[in-house]
C-alpha cells in the first residue's frame, strides 16, 4: 500500500512543502503529488501565524498526508540574528499544526548527511541525475529538492 509523505523546509517567512506518494517497493522512485511554497501574510504576526498553522493542518488532513518530515533547526553560525528566531518561531508553528493532523518528525541535514547514501546532501541537491532517477511525477523546483530529500530520507 502507497504511503503519503511531506517533506517541509522553512527559510525565513517562506514554507516548502512537497507532497509525494511513497511505492510500496522502495527501488522505486518516489511520485511527486504537488510541489507548493506557502508565504506569511503580511500585517500583524500572530493573525498570520494562525491562518498559516490553519492552512497546514488543512493541507494535511484533506490530502491523507500519513507523515510529515519537516527539516530540523540547524546550530546558528555566529550571532542569531532575528530572522532566525522568525524563522524558528514559523518552523514551530508548522510542527504544531501537523501534528494536529499526522506524524511528524524533525530531521536536519546533518543526520542526512551522515545517514544516507555516500554523499553530503547539498551533493545530491545540485545532481539532476539523482532527481531524475529518484521522482516522477509532478515537476520538483530546483529549490524544493531540500523538502524532497527529507521524504527520501526517511522512506
Amino acid at each position: 500500500m502507497t504511503k503519503h509523505r511531506a517533506g517541509v523546509v522553512v527559510v525565513g517567512d517562506t514554507v516548502t512543502v512537497v507532497l509525494a506518494e511513497l511505492p510500496t517497493d522502495t527501488s522505486s522512485p518516489v511520485s511527486i503529488i504537488s510541489d507548493s511554497n506557502w508565504v506569511l501574510q503580511k500585517g500583524d504576526r500572530g493573525p498570520a501565524l494562525a491562518v498559516l498553522h490553519q492552512r497546514c493542518a488543512d493541507f494535511f488532513r484533506q490530502n491523507a498526508v500519513d507523515s510529515v518530515v519537516v527539516k530540523a533547526s540547524a546550530v546558528p553560525q555566529g550571532s542569531v540574528k532575528l530572522a532566525v528566531l522568525e524563522s524558528a518561531e514559523v518552523r514551530g508553528v508548522i510542527i504544531a499544526a501537523a501534528s494536529s493532523a499526522t506524524k511528524v518528525s524533525c530531521l536536519s541535514k546533518a543526520v542526512i548527511s551522515r545517514t544516507y547514501g555516500n554523499r553530503k546532501v547539498d551533493e545530491y541537491l545540485k545532481d539532476d541525475g539523482f532527481w531524475g532517477e529518484q521522482t516522477i511525477g509532478e515537476k520538483l523546483k530546483k529549490s524544493s529538492r531540500e523538502a524532497a530529500m527529507l521524504i527520501l530520507a526517511t522512506r
